[in-house]
């Protein structure tokens, strides 16, 4: 069984619902994993958009969610998590906007992509405090034993 990442809110490759980006509640949607190897000792989840600001012309990858240390005990993440409601000994890095915690689809222009990005580790990583993305890739190295990848998109409504 191979490890495997989704959302009820919305299938793979199909539209992000508006609840969950800054034209609704901007709240996370619900996620939902299974198939962790063996040796699974942590998860981490990455959220990023490869087409910042301009699917067109894109410039970066904004990141919208680092979460990690994630216990293997879990098997998803329930809707609108709060800082508070996340499992024991989960950490949260800090997204573009220089805050811990969800921000949802925003994009200026166009239709971006939203990667979901589950990753097994087989270690816990220590307290890196208020991470960002890169560094948290980077401590990763080495121990990543599987991954799975939910993609979603959105465009503003308006």
């Amino acid at each position: 069984m191979s490890l495997t990442l989704t959302s009820l809110a919305f299938p793979h490759h199909a539209a992000i619902p508006t609840k969950y980006t800054c034209e609704g509640a901007d709240v996370s949607p619900p996620l939902a994993w299974s198939g962790l190897p063996a040796g699974t000792k942590s998860l981490v989840l990455i959220v990023d958009d490869p087409d910042a600001p301009d699917p067109a012309a894109p410039k970066m990858t904004w990141v919208h969610w680092v979460l990690y240390n994630l216990p293997p005990s879990t098997s998803g993440l329930a809707e609108a998590i709060s800082p508070g409601a996340l499992p024991v000994g989960a950490m949260e890095g800090v997204n573009d906007w220089q805050r811990t915690g969800y921000g949802g689809p925003c994009p200026p222009i166009g239709r971006h992509r939203y990667f979901h990005k589950l990753y097994a580790l087989d270690t816990m990583l220590p307290d890196l405090g208020r991470l960002t993305k890169a560094q948290l890739e980077k401590a990763m190295t080495g121990h990543i034993l599987a991954q799975a990848e939910l993609l979603g998109s959105y465009q503003k409504q308006h």
